[in-house]
């Protein structure tokens, strides 16, 4: 389970996604990388393609054209599906920032990046290695290749297993985990709004948000307005202001707030 504190101390609980779950979904994206790249090859006949060109550079443009969706899949589907690629989607899982929030672009890349240190780091050993045995032959650096195949592809779960909120290298830097929407079915009651038939909304930028953050922002919201606590307020609306860009057009704050949940509502639940 992990619990979030939020700035605006709401705690939140969301369930971990477990080692199992996230292995199937790696796997699952492994496999429609797999059918890509076997389309490519056998489909598109990159090397057939590859020799229509004499230079050298002409050639690795065309490799890096066909194999560039492979490396980037992960970090593009993590930014344009808010945190899922197919296979998380398919597991019903999701990456999320560790104060609740969405995360962003940014925090995306970084995991993407460190995906080198926890995923593939094995298969950069196996190159290292590979390259030394050609210099200093066979025999012992055979052996080493051989447990550095067999040990690196479990860095990254070693790390999972062992961090507080089951964690890869690559989610700690990044200030993200990757939790179960399993037992999510209530957050789309917990942020639904009673709307009249002629109701005008008046933020549609409010869609950058996300149900997360809509729940985060309606419970917060709902506290502060009942204890009178307008710092609190304040602060929920500047973050609301930093995250999507809208300038308040209200006479105060919590005109606003309310404002900002109808209109979530509107363009979430009625478009």
């Amino acid at each position: 389970m992990l619990q979030i504190n939020t700035t605006q101390n709401v705690i939140l609980n969301f369930d971990l996604a477990s080692v199992g779950s996230r292995i199937m979904a790696f796997v699952l994206d492994l496999i429609l990388i797999m059918a890509y790249t076997w389309l490519v090859f056998y489909v598109y006949d990159v090397d057939s393609l590859s020799e229509i060109y004499d230079d050298h550079w002409s050639k690795t443009a065309v490799s890096i054209m066909f194999f560039l969706p492979v490396v980037v899949y992960t970090l593009l589907s993590e930014m344009l599906m808010n945190g899922q690629t197919m296979g998380k989607k398919l597991m019903k899982l999701k990456v999320i920032k560790i104060d609740g929030f969405q995360a962003s672009s940014s925090d995306f890349i970084i995991r993407w990046f460190f995906r080198l240190v926890d995923i593939y780091g094995f298969m950069i050993m196996i190159v290292l290695v590979s390259g030394f045995s050609k210099f200093f032959g066979g025999g012992f650096f055979n052996v080493l290749l051989a447990i550095v195949l067999f040990l690196s592809p479990i860095a990254g779960f070693i790390t999972i297993i062992s961090s507080k909120n089951k964690q890869r290298f690559g989610d700690m830097i990044a200030g993200t985990a990757v939790v179960s929407l399993k037992n999510s079915t209530n957050i789309s009651h917990t942020i639904i709004e009673d709307l009249n038939e002629d109701y005008k909304p008046t933020y549609p930028w409010v869609i950058k948000l996300s149900d997360n953050d809509a729940r985060i922002i309606k419970e917060t919201f709902i506290t502060a307005k009942k204890n009178k606590d307008y710092r609190v307020l304040i602060k929920l609306r500047t973050k609301i202001e930093e995250v999507t860009g809208i300038e308040n057009k209200e006479k105060n704050d919590i005109v606003f707030l309310d404002k900002i949940m109808k209109d979530y509502n509107y363009y979430t639940q009625k478009m």
